[in-house]
């Protein structure tokens, strides 16, 4: 159950069918073992609203997981939309192994690769994928070469004209990161909004907040997304057109030039 970075899988107390992958005692994934529906952590709930509210019920999406820990959402979406082919890209072949010796392998249709997700990005094909998710992390921060202007763009590009990508964005106050994400998204997306524990939004917590984004202008679910997000047994909050712009508020787009510390 141990490896030399920490990493285990552990029974919850609780819910005996469930799972959690841990990662230097961090939880990193959660899995129910006898019920893929069943979503443990918000962020992944809000993750799954997007996705469900987005497509038709049932319309199988081709989609590409950066990040796969315990494949918590590509089970949710075998289950959800079956046939859907699905790519995870996991950079930790460490979490790759333990989850397949540990946990049920992964549903039919479901691809998981070792590697890095910006490569992985630039290596799809142009227009192929329905959803991208991006749930990409490194020692609790997300690597500075997938928060990009220039990272995002390649994700457009492997995006259908109608494709949404999310991301799991985990921040503390004042959501400095939250604001130059939204900010770095909006530089290539038309729609942008922002999903999140309204406790977060007034700096008092921190956690998780979710982005989605999409080409076009008025593609996102926004008020559907809205009223199950405040159905949520963490009610969260939806961030959208002026309401956004205040939460942005004159925060600058990340470049490749800053990561290079030019």
């Amino acid at each position: 159950m141990h490896n030399a970075q920490g990493l285990k899988i552990v029974v919850d107390p609780v819910r005996p069918t469930g799972r959690t992958l841990l990662a230097a005692g961090v939880e990193q994934s959660y899995v129910d073992v006898s019920d893929p529906c069943h979503l443990h952590f918000e962020y992944i709930r809000r993750m799954a609203a997007v996705v469900d509210l987005a497509a038709p019920p049932g319309r199988p999406l081709a989609v590409l997981h950066l990040g796969g820990g315990a494949l918590t959402l590509p089970r949710w979406l075998a289950a959800t939309r079956p046939t859907s082919p699905q790519r995870v890209v996991e950079r930790d072949p460490a979490v790759v192994e333990l989850v397949a010796r540990e946990l049920p392998g992964p549903p039919a249709d479901v691809e998981v690769i070792i590697g890095d997700a910006r490569e992985a990005v630039r290596d799809a094909p142009s227009g192929h994928y329905d959803v991208v998710l991006a749930d990409v992390y490194r020692a609790a921060r997300m690597p500075r070469h997938v928060a990009t202007v220039e990272f995002v763009a390649e994700v457009a590009r492997v995006l259908a004209p109608d494709g949404v990508y999310l991301v799991n964005v985990t921040d503390l106050p004042p959501l400095v990161i939250s604001r130059t994400q939204v900010a770095t998204l909006r530089a290539v997306f038309g729609d942008v909004c922002l999903v999140a524990d309204r406790r977060m939004l007034r700096g008092r917590r921190y956690g998780n907040l979710v982005l989605a984004a999409a080409r076009r202008a008025g593609r996102l679910p926004v008020g559907r997304l809205a009223a199950r997000a405040a159905r949520d047994p963490i009610p969260g909050a939806v961030l959208h057109g002026p309401d956004l712009d205040a939460f942005v508020a004159g925060a600058r787009p990340a470049t490749d030039a800053d990561l290079a510390g030019r």
